[in-house]
């Protein structure tokens, strides 16, 4: 069935969503089928969802749309963490024509016997608790830098989040495959590796609920340090009571992991982390980058804060948006809380309103653009690499430094997936920093 089949895949959320996709993808190439772009005609669409936000949810019905303008008659594959919370609702949608769970998207291909489309979606979908096994996964391919699984699920229980629902308990792989599968990434000629999980700094748990860790996470970073031909390391999101001094330190000595830290904060008011059940109190976030600034002046430190959780008045609110106003940070992601099904946080009391969540989320998006400028302002007059990535926009081709300053400079082919020294200059009128090369050399 597979000779001569095209198949089209679009992600929506997380960068694990993205290493589980093109996971996924080399299943069907593996079965023979040819890869093309979701705006192609393919005989099968693969959303891989994601439930983190109501935007998501909503934006999977238009994904559905956009796949039947191009071929109305092909099938239409829902998979990943929406899928797993909501497999009736997504089933129901209007062109949807399969719907597979946390465990069964891996083994995609087994379920497609035919392309017929049937007036009902069929339905795979396991109990969360039979997610007790690692699939291990990363992207290539698609960009200059690979996305690589080293963890999935979550033991923590914050009163606002899905994914323990959506992705079952915290199950790691185990090191010699994470850096085989690193190995393999750095031998396709990818310079790049970020490291993502759903929980990564609690990298070590095993399968089926084992809960003694093997390794840790400071194990797994000193052990990447050593596999050959990898340029840059960049951790992705990491809780901040799991990322530890030690680790810290480590990095500001690797080979090749990176100065950025991503380190979700959420609530910048102790109040409302006790309310989130948050594992930490905003003390431990100061110690965090404190420590990192220490070691490393010149690092990049990103943070995710949620405006409107249930019971945030507008004093809490104000103590989060002056706390991170005088935090050594770089950027915000922004989310305003959004009720989700079968969550604590859905049941508090104390709702605030659509409008003064949307106030407070643009009040913080402000912020977090001045942080950027300021961050961006620092390091002009500073020497550091740059990664060029593969689009032209515009004319124009960007890159990121190691610590996640965002360049441009004119369109050249011949840049694309390139390592080069460079002095940043002066910050463009669309916020991104023009440079100067220090040595006009290709360093990989």
């Amino acid at each position: 069935m597979s000779k001569d089949k095209k198949v089209a895949f679009y992600t929506l959320g997380c960068k694990l969503n993205f290493s589980e996709t093109s996971t996924i993808a080399r299943s069907f190439k593996d079965e023979g089928f040819q890869k093309v772009d979701f705006s192609e005609k393919a005989d099968i669409y693969v959303i891989n969802t994601c439930s983190v936000t109501e935007n998501a949810d909503k934006r999977f019905k238009s994904i559905v749309k956009q796949a039947q303008k191009v071929n109305e008659d092909a099938f239409v594959i829902a998979v990943g963490c929406y899928a797993q919370l909501k497999p009736e609702e997504l089933a129901d949608v209007d062109g949807v024509d399969m719907v597979l769970g946390a465990t069964e998207k891996f083994k995609i291909t087994d379920y497609i016997n035919d392309l017929t489309k049937h007036e009902f979606a069929e339905i795979h979908s396991c109990e969360i608790q039979d997610a007790d096994f690692y699939v291990g996964a990363y992207s290539f391919g698609d960009r200059t830098r690979a996305f690589l699984k080293v963890q999935d699920g979550c033991d923590y229980k914050c009163t606002y989040c899905t994914i323990p629902l959506a992705r079952g308990i915290s199950r790691s792989d185990k090191l010699e495959n994470v850096l085989k599968n690193a190995a393999e990434i750095s031998a396709k000629g990818i310079k790049e590796i970020v490291l993502t999980g759903v929980n990564i700094g609690d990298y070590g748990k095993g399968e089926f609920g084992n809960k003694k860790h093997e390794h840790t996470f400071l194990d797994l970073v000193r052990a990447l340090d050593e596999v050959d031909g990898i340029e840059r390391l960049r951790i992705s999101s990491i809780e901040p009571n799991l990322l530890k001094n030690e680790t810290i330190d480590f990095v500001s000595q690797s080979k090749t992991f990176v100065p950025h830290f991503h380190i979700p904060l959420q609530s910048g008011s102790n109040d409302i982390l006790k309310l989130m059940r948050r594992r930490y109190q905003r003390e431990l976030y100061v110690d965090r980058v404190t420590q990192i600034k220490e070691v490393m002046p010149n690092a990049c430190i990103g943070v995710d804060v949620i405006v409107g959780f249930p019971g945030e008045t507008e004093e809490q609110f104000l103590e989060t948006y002056r706390f991170l106003s005088d935090l050594d940070i770089s950027y915000l992601h922004v989310f305003a809380y959004s009720e989700r099904d079968n969550t604590l946080a859905a049941e508090m009391q104390g709702e605030v309103a659509l409008k003064v969540r949307k106030k407070r989320s643009k009040m913080l998006r402000g912020l977090s653009a001045k942080k950027r400028r300021a961050f961006y302002e620092s390091q002009i007059n500073t020497s550091h690499t740059v990664l060029f990535e593969s689009e032209n926009k515009e004319g124009f081709i960007h890159g990121f430094t190691e610590n996640y300053v965002k360049v441009k400079t004119h369109w050249n082919p011949d840049l694309v997936n390139t390592l080069h020294q460079i002095e940043l200059k002066k910050i463009d009128e669309d916020g991104l920093v023009r440079f100067e090369y220090v040595d006009s050399s290709v360093l990989a």
